[in-house]
């Protein structure tokens, strides 16, 4: 039986926050863990995705059927359409969360909760009163204070140099 689930927050600027999630949740299946990868702020198919649909004991949950559009060009309706599917899909991901060895990864939660993109309460509520034995892991580039508080491990990815900064754009297979 694991002991007891902890929280971990990947943050920063640098790139590799998603991977590392990806990484531990590769790590988790090969010792037989129920994976949920629930994924805000992303619709695109990528690389990690696709590999995914391989493994049986890995659910992921995105939102794909959503405006795909920055924030800030979005209407009140459409913010408040992605706010409610937002709830909706973390909803549904803690509810897959039945077995004794369960991670539970949501990729892009911090940036989600910054933008206040989801209900902020039912999230901190959660994290505060999860079940014993879920693992969770929350990614983003800057975790709320309180976010921080409740984690367990908070390690902080910080870019020092980037291709993106000349103009190179990210390509198949390596950055996505």
């Amino acid at each position: 039986m694991p002991k007891e689930g902890l929280i971990h927050i990947y943050c920063g600027d640098g790139k590799g926050k998603t991977t590392a999630a990806i990484g531990l949740s590769i790590r988790a299946l090969g010792r037989d863990y129920q994976v949920i990868f629930l994924q805000f702020l992303k619709w695109q198919e990528t690389g990690e995705i696709s590999a995914f649909k391989a493994f049986n004991n890995l659910t992921v949950i995105r939102g794909e059927n959503l405006v795909h559009k920055f924030t800030w060009n979005m209407t009140e309706t459409e913010k408040n359409e992605l706010i409610q599917t937002h709830n909706e899909m973390f909803r549904h991901a803690v509810s897959l969360c039945t077995s004794d060895k369960c991670l539970l990864v949501m990729d892009e939660l911090i940036g989600t909760y910054d933008m206040n993109l989801i209900d902020r309460e039912m999230v901190l509520a959660y994290l505060q009163h999860k079940p014993k034995n879920l693992e969770i892991v929350m990614t983003g580039r800057n975790p709320a204070e309180e976010l921080l508080e409740i984690a367990d491990y908070v390690s902080e990815i910080k870019k020092v140099k980037h291709p993106m900064d000349q103009g190179i754009v990210a390509r198949e297979g390596i950055e996505m």
